[in-house]
């Protein structure tokens, strides 16, 4: 167990602290703030792990599956508890998280042909789009001028969602195709 394979497994573990923090009014205000630190931590260990694994050779089969899927949990749990906050209406959701599914089959499929697919640059802007989002969400202002960023990253990330899921299918398309 390398330590890139130790910060996805770390961030896995967050998750659930994350939702819990997030959702509970145990500590007040301090919640969520507390909720912030956590998604903010384990979006780090998400670029740290990978930077990692690549400059000192690390990358595992372990981390090549459970890096993407430690990331999914942790940006389709802040957005579900944003539905349950009433922060995002469940059809905005819904998209964010059937494009996990689609992109998910796509590389079973793939990898099942002996195909990796690699992330598209599409694919890193629409994550980035999406944790600054959800930090946006999470620190919550109420400032005319917050709202409308905050709103301008709802959107783009949707944008950046579609579009890298539209990447996706175009460029690995033929993984579909029966031999």
């Amino acid at each position: 167990m390398n330590i890139p394979n130790k910060l996805t497994l770390f961030r896995i573990i967050l998750v659930p602290f994350f939702v819990f923090f997030m959702l509970s009014d145990l500590l007040g205000d301090y919640s969520k703030w507390i909720a912030l630190v956590i998604f903010c931590l384990a979006s780090f260990t998400d670029y740290l792990d990978g930077n990692i694994a690549r400059k000192y050779n690390l990358v595992t089969n372990f981390g090549k599956f459970m890096d993407p899927l430690a990331d999914k949990m942790l940006v389709c749990s802040a957005f579900i508890c944003f539905v349950e906050t009433g922060k995002l209406s469940a059809w905005y959701v819904i998209i964010i998280i059937a494009r996990e599914f689609i992109i998910s089959g796509f590389r079973l499929v793939a990898s099942d042909k002996g195909v990796v697919i690699a992330a598209s640059i599409y694919g890193k802007v629409k994550t980035v789009f999406q944790m600054i989002t959800i930090i946006l969400l999470l620190i919550d202002l109420d400032n005319n001028l917050y709202i409308l960023l905050t709103n301008i990253f709802v959107y783009a990330s949707l944008i950046m969602t579609i579009v890298s899921l539209v990447d996706y299918i175009r460029k690995n398309k033929n993984v579909l195709k029966e031999e």
